[in-house]
């Protein structure tokens, strides 16, 4: 028979908890990057399709380039329009 006390398991100490927590941020961090990459990617290319001619944002594009007052003003005018809705 021992006479040995049985020890209770060791629990981590603060440097190993601050270590794991650190490294959670860090994935956690890296996985929101990577998304955010991911959807900067997918609206570039969607950008990228919408100014190919004889889409709406480029023929936005050529509106503008004519006519920037005019432009500036309905901008304006539907700012305006929408800020009264809210």
């Amino acid at each position: 028979m021992s006479t040995e006390i049985p020890q209770p398991p060791s629990q981590p100490g603060m440097a190993e908890r601050a270590i794991d927590a650190a490294t959670d941020v860090s994935h956690t961090i890296g996985e929101v990057a990577g998304g955010l990459r991911a959807a900067v990617d997918r609206l570039t290319h969607v950008i990228d399709e919408a100014r190919k001619p004889g889409n709406p944002l480029s023929t936005v594009a050529a509106i503008t380039r004519e006519a920037p007052l005019t432009s500036l003003f309905v901008a304006f005018l539907f700012g305006v329009a929408i800020a009264r809705r809210r």
